[in-house]
C-alpha cells in the first residue's frame, strides 16, 4: 500500500495535484504511525546512538492489511466528522474540501 500511496504522490506533485497530494502525504504519514512502536513509559536510561550508522532507527512493526486500512479509515472518519462540524456551522466551503479529501482517501480502501 505505501509504494502505491508513494507512487501516486509523485504523480499528483509532477500534475500539480496540490489536494490529492495533500491527502496521500496524510494517509502514509498515518501508516507511518502505525508502524511506529509504542514509546517506552518505562522512563529508562537514554541510550546514546551514532546517527551515521543507522543504530539510531527502531524497528517498525508489522502491519496487516486489516492495521493498514484502519489506519486510512480513521483519517477519513476525520475529515467527515470535521466537515460535518464544518457544515454545521456555516462554513460549507471548508467543508467540501474535506468531503473531497475524504473521497481521495476513500480510493485506497479497496
Amino acid at each position: 500500500m505505501k509504494a502505491r500511496l508513494l507512487a501516486d504522490l509523485r504523480a499528483a506533485l509532477k500534475q500539480g495535484g496540490a489536494c490529492e497530494a495533500r491527502v496521500v502525504r496524510t494517509l502514509i504519514a498515518a501508516i507511518d504511525n502505525a508502524e511506529a512502536p509504542a514509546a517506552d513509559a518505562g522512563g529508562g536510561p537514554m541510550t546514546r546512538h551514532e546517527f551515521r550508522g543507522g543504530t539510531a532507527e527502531v524497528e517498525r512493526l508489522f502491519l496487516s492489511c486489516a492495521d493498514v486500512r484502519l489506519a486510512l479509515q480513521a483519517e477519513i472518519d476525520e475529515r467527515e466528522s470535521a466537515a460535518a462540524e464544518l457544515e454545521r456551522l456555516g462554513r460549507t466551503s471548508e467543508a467540501a474540501v474535506l468531503r473531497t479529501e475524504a473521497g481521495l482517501a476513500r480510493r485506497y480502501l479497496v
